[in-house]
């Protein structure tokens, strides 16, 4: 196998022997990248120079025996985190040439850890969207099949990791962001407890709902990132003081016993057959590892998505006021005074589903409309949180799809925006709830497209997904196939 080919755990076992360095691993991936990145479009900005350099760097540390977490590990990063003197897009037009003063927490951790950054992954434009095509910079494509979409918002970080183009990444989620596309790609994709990744530095979509995890080729490698980027962080306000274990004491653990809950509400009509029957398989399998599967309920299922189209768009019309021409940023130069330079410079920097969205929030928050829309929708958004502390009371984990299809073609919902948004169905509910869930490969369609199973645990028990995922891909043997690009 070639190293681009490697997991984080194979690499540093390599590493630590002197099999191979972090030059020659890093080299080894920006080839593959030379080969495949300009037919699966997975990165906005490659940091090639400095990648070697800081290759180069961790080498000499692992000459030393100074081998941290992720020494020599070549990471992408999802262009929605700020890295200090590298430009930060997040995919818009607004933002093309923003350089930030500064790197986001989790950029700190990683950089701390010995981690070397790869270079900035594509995204939709501001994280709205579910298959990296409302990008500014253009489409991301499969690399399972160039003719479909990855998943969004962070399409580039999944495609990256599942082309080889990097060994890990990071996303961020807010309604699925990091489950969707790693089960369309066919990776491992965790979404941590809201407050159990730090945010600073992130720039924000919904901030009630955003979060950050990662994207690996394994379970193992996912608790090596998480071993990495949680913890608390003085410097954002939800990031919370509670202990974060070692997670990888998770891995190879049994999960015989357990409790699983299926909720009723996630098998619905609509739902691929061929997707149905993957998951139907994984439900198979964890019985077959010792698991008891039951039947829960979570019945306010069905507004999440309701909720969700109020929550989010509110809170990020609020989050883009920001962006406005004045401080940084794109600047319309054709206004001929400031409310015009400011509704110029929006109407340019802005894509469609970005001012979709602004429109939608700031209907949902005017005067007369904010009781009948965005307080409703927080009250059962604490309804729908209420349905997972009472199947968590019967159950240890809960077992859904990941995503209701698997994935679909290039500009197939790209006209119709409820289409769109059902692509996340399975995932919102997590998000308004704050809880964890992960994202596993469980199988393929006859067409060979990957498709993911979901599991979820009650807050800050990312181990326990992490012990029960483990688990699961141990006993289900997935055929370990390479993407067509």
């Amino acid at each position: 196998m070639e190293l681009y080919q490697l997991t984080i755990h194979e690499l540093l076992d390599r590493l630590r022997v002197g099999e191979t360095t972090s030059v020659a691993i890093t080299a080894s991936v920006f080839g593959r990248i030379d080969t495949v990145e300009k037919e699966v479009h997975a990165y906005i900005t490659l940091m090639r120079e400095t990648a070697l350099a800081e290759a180069e760097r961790a080498d000499e540390r692992i000459r030393k025996g100074e081998i941290g977490a992720l020494t020599g590990i070549p990471v992408a990063l999802k262009d929605i985190f700020c890295t200090k003197g590298v430009r930060t897009t997040c995919g818009s037009r607004i933002l093309e040439n923003f350089i930030p003063p500064y790197d986001a927490t989790v950029v700190e951790k990683l950089r701390a850890a010995g981690a070397v950054f790869t270079g900035k992954t594509n995204m939709d434009e501001f994280a709205m969207g579910s298959s990296t095509e409302t990008s500014f910079f253009g489409v991301t494509r499969n690399p399972w099949d160039l003719d479909r979409i990855p998943g969004g918002s962070s399409g580039g970080s999944a495609a990256a990791v599942a082309a080889d183009e990097c060994i890990a990444s990071i996303g961020s989620d807010t309604g699925g962001s990091i489950r969707q596309p790693a089960a369309l790609c066919g990776v491992v994709g965790l979404k941590p407890t809201y407050g159990r990744v730090s945010r600073f530095g992130l720039i924000a979509f919904a901030s009630s709902l955003d979060q950050i995890g990662p994207f690996t080729k394994d379970v193992e490698d996912c608790a090596i990132m998480m071993n990495v980027i949680a913890g608390y962080d003085p410097r954002e306000s939800t990031s919370v003081p509670e202990e974060v274990p070692d997670y990888r004491r998770f891995l190879g653990r049994e999960i015989e016993g357990w409790k699983v809950g299926i909720p009723k509400e996630y098998f619905i009509a609509g739902i691929d057959p061929e997707v149905e029957a993957a998951v139907r398989r994984a439900i198979r399998v964890v019985e077959g590892a010792g698991a008891k599967c039951i039947e829960v309920s979570l019945p306010h299922t069905g507004y999440c998505l309701a909720v969700y189209y109020i929550v989010a768009p509110a809170e990020a019309c609020s989050n883009l006021a920001r962006y406005d021409g004045v401080k940084y940023g794109f600047r319309s130069g054709e206004g001929r005074d400031l409310m015009e330079m400011y509704k110029k410079t929006r109407a340019a920097g802005f894509g469609a589903e970005v001012k979709r969205r602004i429109m939608i929030g700031t209907y949902a928050l005017s005067s007369g409309y904010y009781d009948a829309y965005y307080k409703k929708a927080s009250q059962v958004r604490a309804l729908i949180k209420r349905d997972f502390d009472e199947a968590f009371a019967k159950c240890d984990v809960i077992l859904t799809p990941t995503t209701p299809t698997p994935a679909f073609r290039v500009g197939e919902r790209t006209d119709d925006p409820m289409q769109m948004y059902l692509s996340d169905i399975f995932t919102i509910s997590t998000n308004l709830a704050g809880i964890p869930g992960i994202s596993v490969p469980c199988g393929f369609t006859a067409a060979g497209l990957p498709v993911g199973v979901q599991f979820l645990a009650s807050h800050f028990q990312e181990g326990r997904l992490i012990q029960f995922a483990s688990a699961y891909e141990k006993q289900a043997h997935i055929e370990q196939r390479r993407p067509t690009v």
